[in-house]
């Protein structure tokens, strides 16, 4: 279960995430929606121990990441396209993380299989495309079977295909009993993916709700959405 209490961030004056607080449960997808400068990955980066607090907490079964015992074990993580050295192939890259977290050879060659890489884990990352790259990231995030799965933007770079068989891929994952947290710009796909919407704007919680209640009354996702971020858009454009 990730818990986030209070969580405030600040850079000089600027406050990027405000008195945030939100729970995400295991066994359902939780999409984690906002405009550009919401503070989503910022809190998914404190969430990760990437970035500290200004005050509040960010906690996954009860503890910051930092203190996990086994955190490859209890957390898969993605938030952007896996960085690997550009020489060193799939297969190689996900051998060196199970090495050091006493994860079987054998499992590396089932996440290879289950993200559809095994037939090019052994070319270099120098040669994979961004959707490929993503799908290599998706499979460092199931290696060590986590209990808890965070994803900033998952999708980038999957073409259809790969946005269905990411969406049946999370599904499965909490049907199992695990947390799932997606963040995501895609609201037409988190319709078909999500149980539970966490919107965020300017840094505060603007819905905390249960798909089907967030959407009553409203023709779309998309167009509730729209409705309730219409007031914390930082970036806009219009007709000139």
């Amino acid at each position: 279960m990730i818990e986030i209490e209070e969580l405030t961030k600040k850079y000089g004056s600027a406050v990027v995430v405000d008195r945030l607080t939100f729970s995400v449960r295991p066994g359902r997808v939780t999409g984690f929606l906002g405009p550009n400068g919401a503070g989503k990955s910022t809190t998914m980066r404190i969430l990760l121990g990437l970035a500290k607090a200004s005050s509040g907490t960010a906690t996954i079964d009860g503890q910051p990441y930092c203190e996990l015992r086994d955190p490859l074990r209890q957390v898969g993580a993605l938030l952007e396209a896996t960085p690997v050295q550009r020489g060193r192939t799939a297969y190689r890259f996900l051998l060196a993380l199970a090495q050091t977290h006493g994860i079987t050879l054998s499992r590396v060659e089932e996440v290879l299989d289950a993200v559809g890489l095994s037939s090019v884990a052994g070319r270099p990352a120098a040669e994979f495309s961004l959707g490929m790259r993503q799908r290599l990231g998706i499979a460092a995030v199931l290696l060590g079977e986590p209990s808890t799965l965070i994803l900033d933007e998952p999708t980038n770079g999957l073409d259809p295909a790969g946005v269905h068989w990411l969406r049946n891929l999370l599904r499965a994952q909490a049907a199992e009993g695990r947390t799932v947290l997606v963040s995501s710009h895609l609201i037409s796909e988190m319709a078909l993916t999500a149980d539970q919407l966490v919107v965020v704007g300017r840094g505060r919680l603007l819905a905390d709700l249960p798909m089907a209640e967030l959407t009553s009354g409203h023709a779309s996702l998309e167009e509730a959405y729209l409705q309730l971020t219409g007031d914390a858009v930082e970036f806009s454009g219009g007709p000139r």
